[in-house]
């Protein structure tokens, strides 16, 4: 498997990774209605990674809303980038938000604080 990839719709966002990369790209809006159904093949897919990574791994995070059901999918797939990051590769997350979005903002801020691995907050222009 050399990558995974899901097109967006106007409830799940756009999930790209470049397994021969290690570039996971996450963007949109995340309202699906079962969100552990939606994230749990990416889950699988960064399991499958963690036997295989690359030395370094980036992922780019871009979701202009998502909600709470998501927030804790979202989380998941940032602890097994935690346990990536532990097994040797090099992970960046760069967390993307609008200029005066403050809730994406602060979320992002949040999981910097909960996760430990390098988070780098990336204020986009409108």
């Amino acid at each position: 498997m050399e990558k995974y990839a899901i097109e967006g719709t106007p409830k799940t966002p756009t999930i790209s990774f470049d397994i021969q990369a290690g570039i996971l790209e996450i963007k949109g809006r995340s309202i699906p209605e079962n969100s552990i159904e939606f994230y749990k093949p990416l889950i699988d897919a960064l399991d499958k990674y963690s036997t295989v990574t690359k030395p370094e791994t980036t992922v780019n995070i871009q979701l202009e809303y998502f909600n709470t059901s998501s927030s804790k999918c979202i989380l998941d797939v940032f602890k097994k980038l935690e346990g990536i990051h532990k097994g040797g590769s090099a992970v960046t997350i760069n967390w993307h938000y609008e200029e005066d979005d403050e809730d994406m903002l602060e979320a992002g801020e949040d999981y910097q604080a909960i996760i430990n691995v390098p988070f780098k907050m990336v204020q986009v222009a409108e």
